[in-house]
């Protein structure tokens, strides 16, 4: 578990988010998950823990942690539901961290002490229907009318974006043309509500059915020219940095799935009999176990060391990168070995395994595809 490598407080506060995950997240998760609802009593204790705060400094609400903690945090969550632990990633990193990083001090002020409380959410608008990995084929547009930027054009899969606590969506926006020519692109604060902002039905998804993702529609969206977030054209370099940051955070939550789905086949195996014996007496089990466990263990090392050169102010974008690519691939196959070990078990979704097999997937997918990651990463190798 690379425990030599935390402190005694980090390596209390992931202690405490443990058990808080064993004892109020595990015991609703199946029926959020079958409910397809949010589990608005869960995030309102996590509120309460300040674990939606854990980054920022006490000046603007915060715990004054930084962001590997919250990596750790959210790897404890993801073990046990990574519905819930996309919440908290989403809302720290996505929703709150671009105010934090380019906004101005009044509008931190503003926001980040509600944000950070867990008292709101808020959402990053960036995807499209026509705009996914090639985030540069913005097409929502955003033109200064009288003091007030006018915002049309519509976001897809985005995360946290409909609930009743979200206050706020950033969303980016073509403001203009660059001198060379290209898209000008913003980022502006929208406030939720806002009049012709709708938060469109939930998507009906194969997995992470207790987060809240909706398509969104802006039409003729008004907001004050101040609610800018950033400089006027920065908006796509800004939140490509956001980004990069992100996916260490969606590395540790794959971890902890990965770690997850050991946990649940070790206990198995040992419980399980077969022809007189525990399964885990039978080689071809215990060997697919062991290979889940160096799986969680490598990619845990990779987020870390990301993690690390982040903080130390090093470059970290190639690191970030990689820790995305392996912690998304071992969430999925081991997701996929755990299911295996359990069997008939597997498939029934009263089993945590089954809800991992579900909900992993996406974890290829969400924060930069696995092939967005090898394209990164061959670009910082120079090919």
């Amino acid at each position: 578990m690379l425990d030599t490598q935390l402190t005694d407080e980090q390596q209390q506060l992931r202690k405490t988010v443990a058990a808080f995950a064993r004892e109020v997240v595990a015991p609703v998760s199946a029926r959020h998950d079958a409910e397809h609802s949010f589990p608005y009593e869960v995030v309102a204790q996590m509120g309460e823990m300040g674990l939606f705060g854990l980054p920022f400094p006490e000046s603007c609400g915060g715990m004054g942690g930084d962001y590997f903690t919250l990596c750790l945090a959210l790897e404890e969550l993801g073990r046990v539901d990574q519905s819930v632990a996309i919440t908290l990633e989403a809302g720290c990193s996505l929703g709150a961290m671009p105010i934090f990083r380019f906004g101005t001090e009044e509008q931190r002020q503003q926001w980040l002490p509600q944000l950070c409380a867990g008292q709101a959410l808020g959402a990053f608008g960036l995807t499209e229907p026509g705009a996914g990995s090639d985030a540069g084929g913005t097409r929502t547009t955003a033109r200064l009318d009288s003091g007030q930027w006018v915002i049309n054009g519509s976001k897809a899969f985005i995360t946290n974006s409909g609930t009743a606590i979200t206050r706020v969506v950033t969303v980016t926006a073509v403001t203009g043309e660059r001198a060379g020519g290209g898209k000008e692109i913003s980022t502006i604060l929208v406030p939720v509500p806002t009049a012709g902002f709708t938060a469109e039905k939930a998507y009906d998804k194969v997995g992470w059915n207790a987060s809240d993702t909706h398509p969104l529609t802006l039409d003729d969206v008004r907001v004050p020219e101040e609610n800018l977030l950033g400089e006027r054209g920065r908006g796509y370099a800004n939140f490509l940095r956001i980004l990069d940051e992100g996916r260490i955070a969606i590395a540790a939550l794959a971890v902890g799935a990965a770690q997850g789905c050991v946990d649940e086949s070790v206990r198995h195996a040992r419980e399980r009999e077969a022809f007189g014996r525990p399964i885990a007496a039978n080689q071809a089990i215990a060997f697919k176990i062991a290979r889940m466990e160096a799986r969680a263990h490598a990619a845990r090392t990779a987020y870390y060391d990301a993690a690390a050169r982040m903080l130390a102010g090093r470059p970290f974008k190639k690191e970030a990168a990689v820790a995305k690519l392996v912690a998304g691939e071992a969430a999925m196959d081991n997701a996929r070995d755990a299911t295996q070990v359990h069997g008939g078990y597997g498939f029934m979704n009263d089993y945590l395994v089954a809800r991992h097999y579900r909900d992993s997937k996406i974890l290829e997918i969400g924060e930069g595809t696995t092939e967005v990651q090898l394209m990164l990463i061959a670009r910082e190798l120079g090919l």
